[in-house]
């Protein structure tokens, strides 16, 4: 069990590095560390389940190990590859000067090349694992996953089996494109995200661009809940408020009006439909911000 931060340190750490994260998440961050298990983190696309990996690898200055996963995706290609370039160059070289080869000399360690899951568990310190958008790998996929996570060890056929110098801290995200299995979710801590709450939306646009006039602020916010109310197709994430905010200052508009809705609505929407869809919605939201 390693020592974690207070829940009212990790929290502020968080908030210093531009993540407002609520008890309920903290919570769980903290856990993750203090018991040394897996934390399933679900929730919609952009509430910042991947940001969480990353601020809680700052926080804790450590590396952050990130696997992406993605549909087709093997255990292989997520432990580790043999760098067959350099093995046919030490067999020419070895060609040339009469020397014999054997097996033992072609699959070393120097020829290994290791990725993000074999990589995590050979770290001298603790590194945070992000296994990220974990339900759009195939079953296969996480059933392997699951030997890993209880055995913290692999094994490579030419070397033998390794086992974790230190158990990394796992953080692994899904945003429910296709239901995990049972068996992943008993592995796992387990916390669901929501998209923030306007207050925490905005201390998060303060955070983030301590610039930012704070009647703007409120009315980017005004507007992404609204949108977020709406049926859309792709509902604007923390990243999209933040890119539309910075988008207006860049712009040095300091009211969310008709012509600034017009000229960024792209960074915000990214569907025709649904910028067609919200166009009512977000002209009613600029006629009140033009005021009486």
């Amino acid at each position: 069990m390693t020592e974690a931060p207070a829940l009212t340190d990790l929290q502020a750490a968080f908030r210093e590095r531009g993540y407002v994260a609520g008890d309920a998440l903290a919570t769980a961050l903290r856990l993750v560390v203090a018991l040394g298990k897996p934390l399933l983190l679900e929730g919609p696309a952009g509430v910042g389940k991947t940001e969480a990996a990353k601020t809680l690898a700052t926080v804790l200055s450590t590396r952050l190990i990130r696997l992406q996963c993605y549909e087709g995706l093997d255990a292989p290609a997520a432990l580790y590859e043999w760098n067959y370039a350099r093995q046919l160059l030490h067999l020419r070289a070895a060609e040339v000067s009469g020397r014999p080869v054997s097996d033992a000399d072609l699959y070393g360690p120097e020829f290994l090349m290791q990725r993000p899951l074999l990589e995590a568990i050979r770290q001298a310190a603790p590194p945070v694992l992000l296994i990220d958008e974990v339900d759009r790998a195939d079953e296969a996929f996480e059933a392997f996953l699951l030997e890993l996570l209880a055995e913290w060890q692999v094994t490579v056929p030419e070397l033998g089996t390794l086992t974790a110098v230190s158990r990394p801290h796992v953080i692994l995200t899904s945003n429910r494109s296709r239901e995990l299995s049972d068996a992943l979710r008993r592995r796992c801590l387990y916390q669901w995200v929501e998209y923030p709450s306007q207050e925490q939306e905005l201390a998060i646009l303060r955070a983030r661009l301590p610039g930012i006039d704070e009647a703007l602020a409120r009315q980017v916010t005004d507007a992404v809940h609204a949108l977020r109310a709406l049926p859309l197709g792709k509902p604007p994430g923390v990243a999209e408020t933040l890119d539309w905010a910075a988008a207006l200052l860049t712009l040095h508009r300091d009211h969310l009006d008709a012509e600034a809705l017009t000229l960024t609505l792209g960074t915000v929407l990214k569907l025709h439909e649904d910028q067609r869809l919200a166009r009512p919605t977000l002209d009613r939201l600029a006629a009140r911000n033009a005021g009486p």
